[in-house]
């Protein structure tokens, strides 16, 4: 009978223990595609990020014009071609898009020149935007922070009282 009501004893404790915790927690949410689109650093550097695509881009739809042209001139020159002619050019068209589609993941890809750029613009204003969440976290007292975006939807559901986008926002522009 003593161990009977020593564990419910012990178990109203844990009970007690686990309530007491979680009210003492609070979660908040921001949306940091928001704080990106507010934040001028960000803005500034997106303009770099897309002055320095702009050329690529450019490059990029030349050469598929071209092999385009070429691929249509081919086709209308097709019937009056010999096999080794029709070999050579169908060989030029295939190095042609071989060219077109090393230029594009060298320049576009996921290791491309502009996914580096982007990576180095933008790393310094994500830890700075992280540094502040975490800031207004710790003066709101916050215990957790989700992020809540129009394309990823990790956080399904946050009272807007506990919204601390704008927080975020204020002490970046801020500057403290």
């Amino acid at each position: 009978m003593k161990n009977i009501v020593g564990v419910v004893v012990l178990v109203m404790l844990l009970i007690a223990s686990t309530l007491a915790v979680a009210q003492t927690q609070r979660i908040g949410y921001v949306n940091s595609a928001k704080i990106f689109q507010e934040l001028p650093a960000a803005q500034d550097a997106q303009k770099r990020i897309d002055a320095v695509a702009k050329p690529y881009q450019d490059s990029l739809e030349a050469m598929q014009r071209e092999l385009q042209a070429r691929y249509e001139d081919y086709q209308k020159k097709e019937a009056l071609m010999n096999e080794q002619t029709k070999r050579a050019e169908q060989q030029r068209l295939i190095e042609m898009e071989r060219q077109f589609n090393a230029f594009r993941v060298e320049k576009f890809g996921a290791e491309g020149a502009i996914a580096k750029e982007t990576e180095k613009l933008l790393a310094p204003i994500r830890e700075k935007i992280k540094n502040a969440i975490a800031a207004v976290a710790k003066d709101e007292k916050y215990s957790f922070v989700f992020d809540k975006t129009e394309q990823v939807q990790i956080l399904l559901y946050g009272d807007a009282s506990h919204d601390l986008t704008f927080k975020v926002i204020d002490k970046l522009k801020r500057g403290k």
